[in-house]
């Protein structure tokens, strides 16, 4: 399983229900990343996209703890279990956890490459993911050059988890 996300240099996610900011380049890299595959996504995170609706050319999977939530057009699971039945016919590489961060935190442990954007600032920030540069489990096997945005710097990086061996 992947995970797919954008962190500031403090590993930041979120600011009161939002992004912390909108690379154009960053968009198009997830889309490239997940369209035709599944998506694992929070209830929250479903709202912040356009008109609430699922992302299109994917099939959207919302984990919500609240057993009456439902999403048209996607498909709601409200335990991990519920999750890992729904996910059961998709190949392990085809599925993209893509947050909030709640959600990272409960799956990442079932995911084996993370592709991140790193962007190089600091914002303010209440939501942040795991800091995988110090987790040992964890190394970097790609890393793109540095890439533009007006004044911001920012780079994709493929963290992928150390075999077990």
């Amino acid at each position: 399983m992947n995970a797919i996300v954008a962190v500031d240099e403090n590993w930041a996610i979120g600011n009161k229900g939002d992004l912390l900011v909108r690379i154009p380049a960053d968009h198009k890299m997830f889309r490239q990343e997940t369209t035709g595959k599944v998506v694992v996504l929070g209830r929250k995170t479903m709202e912040t996209f356009p008109g609430g609706r699922p992302l299109p050319n994917r099939l959207n999977v919302v984990l919500s703890r609240n057993p009456a939530y439902a999403c048209k057009d996607a498909v709601a699971a409200h335990s991990l279990e519920e999750l890992f039945e729904v996910l059961k016919p998709y190949a392990s590489k085809d599925i993209y956890v893509i947050g909030g961060s709640s959600v990272y935190e409960q799956l990442l442990p079932h995911c084996d490459t993370v592709h991140v954007t790193k962007i190089d600032h600091a914002y303010d920030a209440d939501a942040h993911f795991p800091n995988l540069d110090r987790d040992e489990n964890w190394k970097i096997t790609a890393d793109s050059e540095e890439q533009t945005y007006f004044d911001l710097t920012y780079h994709f990086v493929r963290y992928e988890r150390k075999s077990l061996h």
